[in-house]
């Protein structure tokens, strides 16, 4: 299976650089990435896929180069993305979200979707606008799964979701991870992210600070200070 390479790679806004050499391995298991706010870890995810062109450095996915491709490629080449926001269709039902996306090839289906989230199932016919933040978020990555990717990118799933909808959508994402789903979190809740990912990634003022374990992160205060900026 693919793996996801990042080498050196710059980036940023206009004439503002946020990334500074950027250099991340995904292979296997699921790695989380995490630092504050401001580092740099959204732009790495759109910069993965060319929403953000890099300035400097290579992505690599498997045997595809990803610099300069369409995002459209870049998720056939095998990356779901799930967007910092949820950003699903306001007017769109949860089934014509999920249905648009339908194809006989992938393994996923409307029907999986639903049975890894039966809210979603219950909450067909509602549209976009009408469904609480974790039905949005469900649906987000119900969407991304359609695509039917090797490497699944989700930007922040939990943020300003209660924590009981944190631990239902952490159980979901755990089963995933558990049939082989490749994942790539980028997160600030550190409770959510070590449920998932054995290995934490620190990004910090657009460079990678260490990658430490998230037993060895959560035991210690003062590596939450430093990196997260919480204790």
């Amino acid at each position: 299976m693919s793996d996801l390479v990042i080498s050196g790679v710059e980036a940023g806004y206009g004439h503002v650089k946020v990334l500074h050499g950027v250099d991340l391995k995904v292979s296997d298991k699921p790695v989380a990435l995490m630092g504050r706010n401001g580092m740099g870890k959204t732009t790495l995810a759109q910069a993965i896929m060319g929403i953000n062109q890099i300035t400097a450095g290579s992505i690599r996915y498997g045997e595809t180069t990803l610099n300069g491709l369409a995002t459209t490629k870049i998720a056939r080449a095998g990356i779901g993305y799930v967007p910092q926001g949820r950003r699903v269709f306001p007017s769109l039902t949860v089934d014509e979200h999920l249905r648009i996306l339908e194809n006989k090839k992938s393994q996923w289906t409307v029907k999986k979707i639903y049975e890894l989230f039966p809210r979603l199932a219950e909450r067909q016919k509602n549209g976009g606008a009408m469904l609480s933040g974790g039905e949005q978020q469900m649906l987000a990555i119900g969407r991304a799964l359609m695509t039917n990717p090797t490497l699944l990118l989700m930007d922040e799933p939990s943020e300003g979701l209660a924590p009981a909808v944190v631990e239902h959508l952490g159980n979901s994402l755990k089963d995933l991870v558990a049939q082989g789903q490749r994942v790539l979190l980028i997160e600030q809740n550190l409770k959510f992210a070590s449920s998932l990912c054995d290995e934490i990634v620190i990004l910090s003022n657009g460079e990678i600070q260490a990658t430490v374990s998230s037993v060895e992160l959560r035991a210690s205060s003062e590596l939450q200070n430093k990196y997260l900026g919480v204790a």
